[in-house]
């Protein structure tokens, strides 16, 4: 039945779970007010145009009801052209600030739109690496798309224009207070019809937006997960298991869609007759006042030009406040990360020295079910250490964890003695450094692409600058396909620009590093895009750069290991062999299969 809700989309479905909270109504309450209070002066003239406007239209009928009255009264002077006099420059002065109230509403509208993406994107890059890489693509696009799109008309006209029909409606039944008191209580014979109406849409509206926009999140969830994942989808011929994934999700999100289509095919018939009921309620009671002469021809005729006037501004209302109910949701999951607190940190907690030390660690992506357990490590300063282990072990997430990126849901992991999780994000990435299979070619010059790396105090333009950054590309065996580009590090890089291959783009996040110089790395398949051949000869050229430098490695490729200076074996979870490549070897354990099976 389409009055029914339909079932929220499954979760138990195969799909990224966003961890990524909807702002709380309080949350959503307080933004709108910081938005207003910061556009307080906009706010106040465009409430003031429109004031101006909604007097000025109010004199037409005005004009009007008065002329009639004379007529009734059988007055032979009209005057009729001071009426028309008058008529004319009230609407003139309607005309002119009616275009004050659209300009003046727009250009609010946009001022807020670009408050509000400003500061989501500038909260966004704040919070926790550990929150942003548990949300998922789906989540995270939905909201930056999606959910601004929505918005941007609820920004640009929604908050305007409903401002102007309250302020309009409540202005116009001023006037009928004023023209006609004894015809204003005619208007409240709707109100029932108009609340019950109200109340049974709004009861049920905002949770179906709510659903709807999940649903929309869990379809574009599913789809990109689909064209990440394509190569290993077509690996293991999931193609229809995929296919029926994206149907479902589809067919839930489309469900939320017709039921919130359905609820408005509700509300407007019911909104057409609060309007007849005001209108004709005035017309007839008003017929009956003046057949009783308690009232004026006059005074019915500009009480129900103003009754009738109220349509607009009602319906304004209505129709905005109903696109809010959409705008709200959005709002609040652009909002809800507001909720999240800022990795702040204790910005007294500086290390003291450079060893790395893992106890006693316990950590879970869900609650009750964790991937390392009981993990001790030490990493003294300028060791090479290598994770090695089968696929899903917890190389990936302990080296997260000894880059910060994670907290540990019991134990410690600490850097010079200070707990990583408890030090501010940007001091930990001054200290230590993830480079994973992940890498990014920003729009811009190859320039602008490596100085990312650089803090505020080494952004200095000039022949030293330049020579650095080719030092850094130098360094990962980037310079020669470097020089060889038109404009050199003047090159327009990344959409519409020079399109970079996947092992280019490794090798620019590699000399990001080598800028950044920080004293600890964490290189989770940070050669991954490479062959073989070329990955072994830059690791041998990025030795000489790390050396040094303490460095974790999440080793797929066991000659990494071969090289490193201890070897940590991972499995279910725990370090089962902890020793050099020699010892391990020699101990004849999981290790050496490893080795024996990657040497044939």
């Amino acid at each position: 039945m389409i009055g029914v809700p339909p079932p929220a989309y499954d979760p138990a479905a195969p799909t990224t779970a966003s961890t990524l909270p909807v702002g709380a109504p309080a949350t959503v309450r307080a933004y709108v007010a910081e938005l207003l209070g910061r556009h307080r002066r906009a706010f106040l003239l465009l409430v003031l145009a429109n004031t101006v406007a909604t007097v000025a239209a109010m004199v037409g009928p005005w004009l009007l009801g008065a002329l009639v009255e004379r007529l009734s009264d059988g007055a032979r002077e009209l005057h009729l052209e001071v009426t028309a006099g008058c008529f004319v420059l009230a609407l003139v002065v309607q005309a002119v600030f009616v275009h004050e109230v659209r300009l003046r509403g727009a250009m609010l509208g946009e001022r807020m739109l670009a408050d509000l993406r400003e500061d989501f994107l500038v909260r966004s890059v704040r919070l926790p690496p550990g929150v942003l890489e548990r949300a998922g693509t789906g989540d995270l696009l939905s909201r930056i798309t999606t959910d601004i799109d929505r918005l941007a008309n609820a920004m640009r006209e929604a908050v305007p224009q409903l401002t102007i029909g309250v302020m309009s409606a409540g202005l116009l039944l001023g006037g009928l207070v004023v023209t006609a008191p004894a015809l204003a209580p005619a208007v409240l014979i709707a109100v029932p019809l108009l609340v019950a109406g109200c109340r049974w849409y709004f009861k049920r509206a905002p949770s179906g937006y709510r659903s709807e926009a999940a649903g929309y999140a869990a379809v574009a969830a599913a789809l990109a997960e689909t064209v990440d994942a394509g190569r290993t989808i077509e690996a293991h011929r999931l193609g229809d298991r995929r296919v029926e994934l994206s149907k479902l999700r589809i067919e839930q999100w489309t469900a939320w869609e017709r039921y919130t289509l359905w609820l408005r095919s509700v509300l407007f018939p019911v909104i057409n007759a609060v309007h007849i009921t005001v209108l004709g309620s005035v017309l007839m009671l008003g017929g009956v006042f003046v057949l009783e002469g308690w009232i004026g021809v006059g005074q019915l005729t500009t009480a129900a030009l103003l009754a009738q006037m109220l349509v607009d501004p009602v319906n304004l209302i209505l129709r905005w406040y109903d696109e809010l109910q959409v705008a709200q949701v959005s709002l609040a999951r652009l909002v809800g990360v507001r909720d999240i607190e800022p990795d702040a940190g204790d910005p007294a907690l500086e290390p003291d020295g450079r060893d790395v030390l893992a106890d006693r660690v316990h950590f879970g992506y869900r609650e009750g079910v964790d991937v390392l357990r009981k993990v001790s490590l030490e990493v003294a300063p300028g060791t090479r250490l290598a994770l090695v282990g089968p696929s899903g072990a917890g190389k990936s997430t302990l080296g997260r964890l000894l880059a910060g990126i994670y907290a540990p849901r019991d134990g410690s992991v600490t850097l010079g003695g200070a707990e990583l999780s408890r030090m501010a994000a940007e001091q930990v990435r001054s200290h230590v450094a993830l480079v994973n299979q992940e890498h990014h070619v920003f729009v811009g010059s190859l320039r602008d692409n490596l100085r990312l790396a650089l803090p505020q105090t080494r952004l200095r333009p000039g022949d030293d600058a330049d020579a650095e950054l080719w030092a850094a590309l130098a360094a990962v065996d980037a310079d020669g396909w470097a020089r060889a580009l038109d404009d050199g590090l003047d090159t327009e890089v990344g959409s519409g620009g020079v399109a970079l291959t996947p092992a280019q783009a490794q090798q620019i996040a590699l000399a990001r590093l080598v800028l950044a110089d920080p004293h600890t790395l964490v290189l989770d398949e940070a050669t991954s895009l490479l062959d073989p051949r070329a990955a072994r000869h830059l690791e041998r050229s990025l030795a000489r750069v790390l050396d040094g430098r303490t460095v974790v490695a999440i080793a797929h490729r066991l000659h990494t290991a071969h090289d490193a200076d201890v070897i940590a074996v991972v499995e279910n979870g725990r370090i089962s062999e902890l020793g050099s490549h020699a010892e391990l070897v020699a101990a004849e354990g999981a290790y050496a299969a490893l080795w024996r099976s990657w040497h044939g």
